[in-house]
């Protein structure tokens, strides 16, 4: 008999969701086989069997909140007998037949006896929240993997041949309701993750001083700089010149004259990090996360554009792992990718500051008295605590950045 457990997560999460059972009550499991899906706080974490068995008891079902180190369901050894109405003590001869054609089926991916399809947890996230059963899911994956491009093809083609007629209650699902005066509504559960991210965000808002100053930057001489050097670039390291380096450099530059500005508060006490590792803020479809460049002062150009890069596509893919989010001395925001204008970003604490990048949009700049030219101008935003950091060091800080960002060659002579 073997328990499987909630594992640690991490020093903060004490807790978590339960998701999807990728297994049921008699069903066999593989050991090192996935058995559930949990959400947290920050990413989705797959908990898998430390012994092959049966599956004999689920102790939570999907949608409870359970603990660390809490019970969740029991695997049998093979062969022992459960008191479940539906699991059956099999003869060796079956058992060992059964578990061969397990064994055959699931090196095709294409389980037909009621076991949980292979899939990623992005495919299994937007399945979940379709409504869509997965077995009917065919996929072009050589070994049978269900993607999410898979479960998106599915629902579209399936569209048109739906019945409009109301589905089940679920704990997961939206329930329609209406008004007393008939106007239809709809109530939708907030995830686990937008959840925090609402109890955060409402939490610097009510225990921080925070301000939010402005400026703008002449983006002529970066976008010259990237046209020029763009195609070399990419062809000796693999990866495109975004803006995010410019930035981060630029950042990490200010941030060693201004270290206020990465630091944290604690008590009465200031914590000045002596080290520069950058939160990207990535953008998901259950919220924003905000995974962290570590040691973004020792890493140049291509170090840092391959790492968001690589950050964007596990957030994408749900793929983030909890060290990726952890910790983190400044943050870095890019609201222009969606077409802000202007905005006063939220800190993400207990971070001091964060730095937010707008759209870029051509407008009239007076070049001297006499002459005006139209230029890609950004606005910049930073928002900071105010109870340790001066408005004259907030101002300060993002005019160097400025600086920077339009004499971009400067910045390979910060240290």
């Amino acid at each position: 008999m073997a328990e499987i457990k909630v594992p640690e997560l991490a020093e903060s999460i004490t807790e978590g969701t339960v998701a999807q059972w990728l297994k049921k009550t008699g069903e066999y499991v593989e050991k090192g086989e996935y058995i559930v899906e949990l959400e947290t706080d920050k990413v989705n974490v797959e908990i898998i069997a430390e012994e092959s068995g049966i599956v004999q008891e689920l102790k939570a079902q999907e949608g409870d909140t359970v603990l660390v180190g809490e019970t969740i369901a029991i695997v049998s050894d093979r062969g022992e007998a459960s008191d479940s109405k539906d699991i059956s003590v099999k003869q060796p001869e079956q058992e060992v037949e059964e578990t061969s054609i397990h064994k055959t089926e699931m090196s095709k991916a294409n389980v037909q006896d009621k076991q949980a399809p292979i899939a990623s947890p992005a495919a299994r996230k937007i399945a979940r929240t379709k409504g869509i059963d997965l077995n009917s899911i065919q996929t072009t994956d050589p070994l049978g993997r269900v993607r999410a491009h898979d479960v998106v093809a599915y629902e579209q083609q399936e569209e048109p041949k739906k019945v409009q007629t109301p589905k089940p209650e679920q704990r997961t699902a939206s329930i329609i309701s209406e008004l007393k005066d008939e106007k239809p509504v709809e109530r939708i559960r907030m995830s686990r993750r937008r959840q925090t991210i609402a109890s955060r965000l409402l939490d610097v808002q009510q225990n921080t001083a925070m301000l939010t100053t402005f400026n703008e930057v002449d983006m002529t001489n970066i976008m010259k700089l990237r046209s020029r050097r763009k195609d070399q670039f990419q062809k000796e390291n693999d990866i495109k010149l975004g803006f995010m380096s410019f930035f981060t450099k630029a950042v990490v530059a200010c941030l060693k004259k201004s270290p206020l500005l990465n630091a944290e508060i604690q008590g009465d006490q200031i914590l000045l990090k002596k080290y520069y590792d950058i939160g990207i803020a990535v953008s998901t479809d259950e919220g924003l996360v905000v995974p962290v460049l570590r040691d973004a002062d020792r890493k140049n150009f291509a170090e840092i554009e391959s790492d968001i890069s690589e950050f964007a596509v596990k957030a994408r893919n749900n793929k983030l792992a909890l060290s990726d989010l952890q910790g983190g001395t400044f943050t870095i925001t890019n609201g222009g990718v969606f077409g802000s204008l202007l905005s006063t970003p939220i800190l993400n604490g207990p971070q001091v500051g964060i730095l937010g990048m707008h759209k870029i949009q051509l407008r009239p700049v007076a070049i001297d008295e006499t002459t005006m030219e139209n230029r890609p101008m950004m606005y910049l935003a930073l928002s900071y605590d105010h109870r340790i950091i001066d408005g004259k060091e907030a101002v300060t800080f993002l005019a160097r950045i400025k600086a920077l960002l339009e004499d971009p060659e400067s910045l390979l002579f910060e240290a």
